[in-house]
């Protein structure tokens, strides 16, 4: 050790170091409070409030939104472009000296060139930019909102935090207000399990904030606030009363015996009722089962999956289940267990089953993995086939719309063309 300090000394030239600050390390850990510890966590509690209400308070109102709309258009540069208001540099940044402190972050010259395409006079849209500040307000207010829930500090939310902040939502969001109280439960666990199945893929029990608003699983949230919502948007929206209601009563049908789990046998009913046994029996292998039986909970695990067969998220879900060695690849072994109860069903139905080798070699024509020889998640994610290939395996229906769908497209064309005779 002295030798090295010797010649670390020779190195630096001899000098020491004045400076009193570097002789300490500064404290970069604080431990969090334990549960016994009432009194700390109150505090810490109580300070995270004040900090979120100080950050708040820092955001624009409404008022104050409206009187930066007043500026931009006060101050906007001709000619306009059809109906779009613009401004150039010069006045942007009047309009920054103008606005207040507050709004000092977005009258950057990196935010102008953000905004900046191809006008020929070097001018961003008014409305461009307005949105982009009412979009950043809308962030970090959703953002302090979140971490209200955040009961550890910790950026990110628990399962228990986010019901929380959802059941609070709902009396905010006018598309819910025909839900039945008694229905709450049921739909927060429903809206909840997507957040949880698509941001917590390796199952933590916990999200971070930034991934929740990140994603459009929030957009698509409070999109109910609209009250003139179209029918269309809420069929396709996971988080509507209609869709909610849907996958609920789905599951209440299949429940044939009321006990409010679904065996195997009843969740083999689920869709068309053509998925095979043996993905049957490794859906109750992997999965979390009550004596046998699936709640709620896990079934809408399940319906993610299917429903939602490009998702990586969905595919790691169905791929986990294909790899009956748990060797993290599929190989042809795996493909002739599933594909063979393909087969059998086939036999049932009175169909010529089709060929293992030739449905074996066009998988890998599809996926064109890395090794010849296997198939993992990631060469099933990069091919975009993952969904074909996965219904292939697991269900008749499925296999018999792949092995027919130059047929099926020829008929609609024939039909499309017997609408434009007509």
């Amino acid at each position: 050790m002295d030798l090295f300090t010797k010649y670390y000394s020779e190195w630096k030239g001899g000098r020491k170091n004045t400076n009193e600050f570097y002789k300490t390390i500064p404290r970069f850990y604080y431990r969090l409070p334990a549960e016994d510890e009432v009194l700390l966590q109150k505090l810490r509690e109580e300070s995270r409030a004040v900090f979120l209400q100080r950050k708040s308070r820092e955001l624009l109102d409404n008022e104050e939104l409206q009187n930066l709309w007043f500026l931009l258009d006060k101050h906007q540069t001709p000619p306009m472009i059809g109906e779009e208001a613009m401004i150039n540099y010069e006045n942007f940044l009047k309009v920054g000296e103008k606005a207040g402190p507050k709004c000092k972050q977005f009258f950057a010259a990196k935010v102008f060139a953000k905004l900046l395409h191809t006008d020929s006079y070097g001018r961003i849209s008014i409305m461009q930019f307005f949105n982009y500040v009412m979009r950043k307000v809308w962030l970090h207010q959703t953002r302090i909102g979140l971490s209200l829930y955040d009961v550890a500090g910790q950026g990110y939310l628990r399962e228990s935090d986010l019901e929380n902040y959802i059941l609070e939502l709902i009396p905010t969001l006018p598309q819910l207000d025909g839900l039945e109280k008694s229905f709450y439960s049921f739909y927060v666990c429903t809206a909840v399990r997507k957040f949880f199945f698509f941001l917590d893929p390796l199952r933590t029990g916990k999200i971070k904030i930034q991934d929740i608003l990140a994603c459009s699983f929030l957009d698509d949230l409070l999109e109910l606030r609209d009250e003139e919502l179209s029918k269309e948007s809420q069929e396709t929206n996971w988080f509507s009363a209609p869709s909610a209601l849907r996958v609920y009563g789905q599951y209440l049908n299949l429940d044939k015996d009321h006990n409010g789990m679904l065996s195997k046998e009843e969740l083999s009913r689920y869709g068309t009722a053509t998925m095979t046994n043996v993905f049957l029996d490794r859906v109750f292998q992997e999965c979390l089962t009550y004596d046998g039986e699936m709640d709620y909970k896990t079934y809408l695990d399940f319906v993610l999956a299917l429903e939602n067969r490009k998702e990586p998220a969905a595919l790691q879900y169905i791929f986990k289940l294909l790899d009956i060695e748990n060797k993290g690849y599929l190989n042809v072994f795996s493909l002739n267990y599933f594909f063979r109860a393909i087969q059998e069903l086939m036999k049932i139905h009175g169909q010529d089953p089709v060929s293992f080798q030739d449905v074996k070699d066009e998988i890998f024509d599809m996926v064109k993995p890395k090794d010849p020889l296997k198939i993992s998640l990631q060469d099933l994610i990069n091919s975009n086939q993952g969904d074909t290939v996965t219904t292939i395996l697991i269900d008749l229906n499925g296999f018999w719309t792949y092995e027919n769908r130059e047929a099926l497209v020829a008929n609609d064309n024939e039909n499309s063309a017997d609408l434009d005779d007509t």
